[in-house]
C-alpha cells in the first residue's frame, strides 16, 4: 500500500508539538504548520523534467519529422508503404517518424542524350541530364544506321504519385527510353540509308509526331514532352563514300550547267548590245535623213514663198531703186561706166574708168 508523504510528515511532527507546547489558560491547541517538501526533492524533480525535455528535443532532431520541398519539386507522403495520391506542393510539411515518410521528386525539365561519345553519367544526373547509347537502326535494305537525338521532358506533377507507384524512381528508363527507341526504329527503317541525309527534316518531323502520339497513350499522362531534336545520322562508311561521290558528281554537273548558262547569258548580252547599237545607228541615220528632208522642205517652202512674193511691180521698184543708186554714184565719179543688162536693173555692171586710168599710168611709170 503506498505511503502518503504528507500523512507521514504529520505523524512525525505531532509528538514534538505536544511536548514542546505549553498549556495555555484556555487549553486550546494551536493549528499545525503546513508541511514543506525537502529542497533536494524539488531539485531532483526539476532535473528529471529537464532530462525529459532534452531527450524529446534530441529525438525530434534525429527523427526530423518534417520535410522542406523546394520550387520545381513535389513531395509524395508515404504512410506504411502506401503512396498518398495528392502530391505535396513546395513548402514545409510534417510527418510521423517511423510510420510516415516523404519522397521528394524533381519535376523540372530533364534531358536524355542518345549519343555514341558523350559521357554525362554521374555529373549529368545531378543536373537532370542523362546519356543513353545511340539508337542503332536497320534501314530498308538491312544496313545499320546510328541515330543520335536529344529528348527533353518533365514529370506531370499532378499524376506523379501514380507514376512513381507504377514505374518506380527509375521511371524515365521505363517510359522515355523504350518509346523513343521503338519510334526511331519504326520511322528510320522505312528509308534507304542514302536517302536519310536528304530527307532529314521529314524524318525529324515524323519522329517528333510519333513519340508524342505514343507518350499521350500512356495512362494518367505521366510525362510531358518539351522537345525532340534529331542531332545526327551516322551512316555506314560505304554509304558515306557513295553519297560523297554522288554529291561531287552533282556539284560538277551544277558547275557545268552554271557555266553553260553563263555563256548563254553572255551571248544574249552581246546580241542585245549589237542589236541595240544597230537600232541606235538606224535611229540616228533616220534622224539625219528626216532632218535633211525637213530642211529641204523648209527651203522649198521658203523659195516658194519668195517666188510668190516677187511680182512685176516689186521688180520695177527694185530697178528704180538701183538706178537711183547709180545716178547718185555718177555724181561723184563722172568717168564711171555703167553697163545695163537687158531685162532690168539687176544685175548691172559698174566700171570705174578713172581708177583704171590711174592704175595704168602707175604701171607705165614703173
Amino acid at each position: 500500500m503506498p505511503i502518503d508523504l504528507n500523512e507521514h510528515l504529520k505523524r512525525k511532527q505531532s509528538p514534538n508539538s505536544d511536548n514542546n507546547t505549553p498549556n495555555n489558560s484556555n487549553n486550546t491547541p494551536k493549528s499545525p504548520k503546513p508541511p514543506t517538501l525537502p529542497s533536494n526533492f524539488l531539485q531532483s524533480k526539476r532535473f528529471t523534467t529537464l532530462i525529459i525535455a532534452i531527450v524529446v528535443c534530441a529525438l525530434l532532431f534525429l527523427a526530423k519529422p518534417f520535410m522542406v520541398i523546394q520550387s520545381g519539386e513535389i513531395g509524395i507522403k508515404v504512410t506504411a508503404g502506401r503512396y498518398d495520391p495528392i502530391p505535396l506542393q513546395p513548402g514545409i510539411h510534417f510527418f510521423i517518424p517511423l510510420v510516415q515518410d516523404i519522397l521528394v521528386i524533381d519535376t523540372r525539365v530533364r534531358t536524355i542524350n542518345f549519343s555514341r561519345t558523350e559521357d554525362m553519367g554521374i555529373v549529368g544526373k545531378n543536373q537532370g541530364i542523362f546519356r543513353n547509347d545511340a539508337i542503332n537502326v536497320m534501314d530498308s535494305r538491312g544496313l545499320t544506321v546510328s541515330i543520335e537525338l536529344t529528348v527533353q521532358y518533365r514529370l506531370n506533377a499532378q499524376t506523379t504519385p501514380q507514376t512513381i507507384a507504377t514505374y518506380g524512381l527509375s521511371w524515365e528508363q521505363k517510359i522515355i527510353n523504350p518509346v523513343v527507341r521503338d519510334v526511331v526504329r519504326s520511322v528510320v527503317g522505312r528509308y534507304p540509308a542514302e536517302d536519310l541525309p536528304i530527307k532529314r527534316n521529314e524524318i525529324a518531323a515524323l519522329i517528333n509526331t510519333d513519340i508524342n502520339k505514343e507518350v499521350s497513350k500512356l495512362p494518367n499522362s505521366p510525362v510531358q514532352l518539351s522537345s525532340i531534336q534529331l542531332r545526327e545520322i551516322v551512316l555506314p562508311t560505304k554509304i558515306k563514300e557513295q553519297i560523297e561521290k554522288v554529291q561531287i558528281a552533282r556539284q560538277e554537273s551544277e558547275r557545268v550547267k552554271y557555266e553553260v548558262e553563263k555563256a548563254k547569258q553572255e551571248a544574249q548580252k552581246a546580241a542585245a548590245l549589237a542589236k541595240g547599237e544597230a537600232d541606235a545607228n538606224r535611229i540616228k541615220a533616220q534622224g539625219v535623213a528626216d532632218a535633211i528632208v525637213i530642211e529641204a522642205k523648209a527651203k522649198s517652202a521658203a523659195n516658194a514663198s519668195i517666188a510668190q512674193s516677187l511680182s512685176e511691180k516689186l521688180l520695177s521698184l527694185r530697178q528704180i531703186e538701183t538706178q537711183g543708186q547709180f545716178n547718185e554714184a555718177l555724181k561723184v565719179n563722172k568717168n564711171a561706166q555703167i553697163f545695163l543688162v537687158p531685162g532690168g536693173a539687176v544685175p548691172n555692171i559698174w566700171l570705174d574708168t578713172k581708177s583704171r586710168q590711174k592704175a595704168i599710168a602707175t604701171t607705165h611709170n614703173k
